[in-house]
């Protein structure tokens, strides 16, 4: 465990911020990240979107947001201000800016060179990895590369997107009774999408995704304002802990700067999972005629995700920690705590529900991950659905599993699929500025008035 702790830190305590905050860098400049963010575009690929026919882009884009709206935007934001102090908030929200450009280049691969089955599309980074690189680094490396990330795509649902999203979800009870209970009832709700086709895990992530978000966002939104008064002096230890060496926020002292990078990176990866490459499985899936579009609701996923959903938690956690004297190291419970100290017992309660139904989507989308990767290695539909009976038992077992272990194993997984998939955006960023191009040129086209 010792050697795990230590590779840990050197992954993602200096490779995995410097590597993401890099590629979002170099893929904004090669993009011209500004010129593709068009809110006005945007809005009419959304109007248009709502009438494709299959799997719609907004489908896509809920399963992607249900496989990123979870622990990583409840518990993540809370073991982040834990361990790196309040300032890897503004670092997390950082590195969400840099994301953006890394999202779009992964959706937008993701779409460029997905397989249609007959009944649909199906992709993901491995397909990206492999089918791009190897014109580039030869058949052998590139297939070599493809399939490592499509293990650990596997080994990340398995941990990621279902132990920690359970257990978490479990630790909203806190009672010897009721946390196995909890997960009892979602192994047989993942039990009802495992073996239903993917199709069922579309329509479940498109009706609770839009009202867990909204519901979250308003109950947050609530206790902020109710607190007001805090905002200006939290933001000014956001702000001071992010640059300086160490800062006292509800008690906890000594938190460096790099500690506020590497947990405010790292946990914000978990919260958007850009760059890790596991979202763009759900989004090459879409029903679009261009990778351009796709990739634009790829951006949109990080900004739902990061900058807004995840500030809002945090200061809901930092108002708890400085007036309740909440520990933000016990994770969900902490902002669950917060919402009861701040605004009342029926908070909780409604928070806590939202904590499980997102944990719930995010375990599915995630189950819709992994089966595509391990189709990718193994062609047996045995072994896919040996594998769904895994995802339901460790669904009902999760409430018993040290989150510490956990973490430090997620952390393994996610930081090495980052890092290799990363490295595949950079080589391959000549193709993502050539979809962007015909994408942008196509909007253009369509803008235009008729007869000029």
């Amino acid at each position: 465990m010792f050697g795990m702790n230590v590779f840990s830190e050197l992954l993602n305590g200096y490779a995995v911020p410097a590597t993401l905050l890099f590629c979002g860098l170099f893929l904004a400049f090669r993009i011209r990240l500004f010129r593709v963010l068009s809110p006005k575009g945007f809005l009419k690929d959304l109007k248009s979107a709502a009438s494709v026919g299959g799997v719609s882009p907004v489908t896509s884009l809920c399963t992607a947001l249900a496989g990123t709206l979870g622990v990583g935007n409840i518990a993540g934001v809370a073991t982040a201000v834990a361990a790196g102090g309040p300032g890897a908030i503004l670092w997390m929200i950082v590195g969400s800016v840099f994301a953006m450009s890394v999202k779009y280049g992964e959706v937008v691969l993701a779409v460029k060179y997905r397989r249609n089955s007959g009944n649909g599309y199906f992709g993901g980074s491995m397909y990206s990895i492999r089918d791009g690189l190897s014109k580039i680094t030869g058949n052998k490396i590139a297939s070599a590369a493809g399939a490592i990330f499509a293990v650990l795509c596997v080994v990340n649902s398995l941990i990621m997107g279902n132990l920690l999203q359970s257990n978490s979800a479990s630790a909203v009870a806190d009672n010897a009774v009721l946390s196995p209970a909890i997960t009892a009832v979602m192994a047989v709700g993942v039990a009802a999408v495992a073996f239903g086709g993917n199709e069922r895990i579309g329509k479940v992530t498109t009706a609770l995704i839009p009202i867990l978000s909204g519901a979250f966002a308003v109950l947050s939104l609530f206790v902020i304002s109710k607190n007001l008064g805090e905002i200006p002096s939290l933001l000014s230890d956001i702000i001071g802990s992010a640059f300086t060496k160490g800062a006292v926020v509800g008690g906890i002292a000594g938190h460096g700067m790099k500690n506020a990078v590497r947990y405010g990176v790292t946990r914000g990866i978990f919260s958007n999972e850009a760059g890790c490459g596991t979202s763009p499985t759900a989004h090459a899936a879409a029903n679009v005629d261009s990778p351009h579009k796709q990739g634009c609701f790829g951006i949109f996923e990080v900004i739902v995700d990061t900058p807004l959903l995840c500030s809002m938690t945090a200061l809901v956690v930092l108002i708890g920690m400085k007036k309740a004297g909440v520990d933000p190291s016990e994770g969900v419970r902490a902002a669950l705590l917060s919402f009861r100290s701040l605004a009342g017992g029926p908070t909780y309660y409604i928070a806590g529900a939202a904590v499980i139904l997102f944990a719930y989507a995010t375990v599915i989308a995630q189950l819709y991950y992994g089966k595509i990767a391990l189709s990718y290695l193994i062609r047996s539909r045995i072994a896919v659905r040996i594998y769904g009976v895994v995802m339901v038992a460790l669904t009902a077992v999760s409430f018993a599993v040290p989150t510490d272990k956990l973490w430090v194993a997620a952390d393994l997984t996610v930081g090495t699929m980052t890092v290799l998939n990363t490295a595949a955006l950079i080589i391959l960023s000549g193709t993502i500025k050539e979809e962007a191009d015909k994408g942008l040129k196509g909007r253009k086209k369509k803008d235009r008035p008729r007869g000029s």
